[in-house]
């Protein structure tokens, strides 16, 4: 609760002006004299301080000003950033990815991490904790752990918080350039893979009728 004018209780406090200029301390009763005399309030700032510190403010416009940068504080907090990895993401594009994990944390993001799976990588989800294991003792001094990794269906899922400001000590930097997405890549992979495999098998059929006409013609002869 901000203390107002004459409710300022301490017998002496530390007063600053309205341009942020030292005026010494004095009484409270002649900090309120030297506020009033000016049309402003006595408004204490700092009540924890030995002796308060107070300021000669509009009191209206103060509190106008306070609520506007919680408000930002409050918007800025509920922001949600998403990076995503694969079981195979090479170590360029994880350190680029945590770069930007990095950089959004710094800004207060929370960010959630998000590792999915495709194809045969749905047998081997113990790959996944694995990575984002490593991601979390990665940034640990950036960002603690605000849902550990848990499976949902095919992706392995958790959420860091920023670490106070103080705190957090950046190891990855962003490079200049875009990050190819290895998701789109590794689709297209998976899609040769597949018609390899047909064409393996259409070979091998090819193979079978071959035979199988040679031994027609030796039976024939």
């Amino acid at each position: 609760m901000t203390r107002v004018n004459d409710r300022i209780r301490a017998p002496k406090v530390r007063v600053v002006n309205a341009n942020g200029e030292q005026l010494g301390v004095m009484s409270s009763r002649e900090a309120l004299a030297k506020a009033q005399s000016v049309g402003l309030d006595l408004v204490e700032i700092a009540g924890q301080a030995d002796p308060p510190v107070c300021k000669i403010i509009d009191y209206g416009k103060y509190k106008y000003t306070q609520a506007k940068l919680k408000k930002g504080v409050k918007k800025v907090s509920a922001r949600m950033k998403e990076v995503k990895f694969r079981v195979g993401t090479g170590e360029h594009d994880y350190n680029i990815k945590l770069g930007r994990a990095e950089t959004f944390l710094d800004a207060n993001h929370k960010v959630r991490f998000v590792l999915q799976f495709r194809g045969r990588e749905n047998a081997h989800k113990d790959l996944g904790f694995v990575v984002l294991k490593r991601i979390i003792e990665d940034l640990k001094s950036m960002a603690a752990v605000d849902q550990a990794p848990r499976l949902n269906g095919r992706a392995v899922a958790m959420i860091l918080s920023p670490l106070p400001a103080h705190q957090r000590k950046r190891h990855f930097q962003l490079f200049h350039g875009e990050l190819i997405e290895d998701d789109e890549d590794d689709a297209e992979e998976e899609d040769e893979d597949f018609d390899d495999d047909d064409n393996e098998a259409g070979e091998e059929a090819g193979d079978v009728a071959e035979a199988s006409e040679d031994d027609e013609v030796k039976s024939s002869e």
